[in-house]
């Protein structure tokens, strides 16, 4: 095959503890997957259908980088959350069958142009611009369910500059993992190498130029980003 033009670089992101990297296809985000973060966001927390955004590959970010403050924003926010990586999928998963999919899990931030994403929703177009844009997805490297099992109650957190600004447990997800990965794939046929970013707590606040943020989520490699 001869391409028109030179290809560009896969994304991927480091296993850890392995010379080996994950290939990443598709990114899918779930939106306003805990209560209290949906009460913050103005949103009832009943258990609604969930909805999903996406980010293209090319955001993912790698742990331990320094990236600029992004242009067109004055109000970029954090939402710390833990990652699941696919090695397989399909259509219409059922939920018994959903962890059979999983990779593996790591600790991820979805960062959020506030102010485009609100002026999105005033105007009722897509928040694209609010949650796609580059550098958008920084992502640990990931660990192999065959070392940390199904993660499904563990502690997550995320400081900025050593003060805690977001806390919870992943029980308290209002879509599990296994359920959140059937329902997706009763929207788009899942697939090895795609990403969901699992939902944010509560506590999402802007960040500014030069803080440091450490994110977390019990067994897995704490995510340390700066902002230029």
């Amino acid at each position: 095959m001869k391409y028109a033009i030179p290809a560009w670089d896969l994304t991927s992101i480091p296993v850890a503890s392995s010379d080996e990297v994950f290939p990443v296809r598709r990114v899918y985000c779930v939106g306003r997957n805990y209560a209290a973060h949906a009460r913050e966001m103005g949103h009832d927390p009943d258990r609604e259908p969930p909805f999903f955004f996406m980010k293209p590959a090319d955001a993912i970010v790698p742990n331990g980088s320094t990236i600029p403050y992004p242009v067109a924003t004055s109000d970029l926010h954090h939402e710390i959350e833990m990652v699941v990586a696919l090695k397989s999928g399909g259509s219409d998963i059922a939920i018994e069958n959903a962890n059979e999919c999983i990779f593996g899990y790591g600790v991820g931030l979805d960062l959020t142009r506030r102010d485009l994403q609100g002026e999105a929703k005033k105007l009722g177009r897509p928040w694209d611009m609010g949650k796609g844009f580059d550098r958008s997805a920084p992502c640990s490297p990931l660990h192999p369910v065959s070392e940390t099992g199904i993660i499904d109650a563990a502690d997550i957190w995320l400081k900025v500059n050593g003060e805690t600004r977001q806390t919870s447990n992943l029980n308290a997800l209002i879509w599990s993992v296994p359920e959140t990965i059937s329902y997706l794939s009763g929207l788009v046929e899942l697939a090895a190498g795609d990403l969901i970013y699992s939902g944010t707590p509560a506590g999402v606040a802007a960040i500014e130029r030069g803080d440091v943020l450490e994110g977390h989520v019990d067994g897995l490699t704490d995510l340390k980003i700066t902002i230029a």
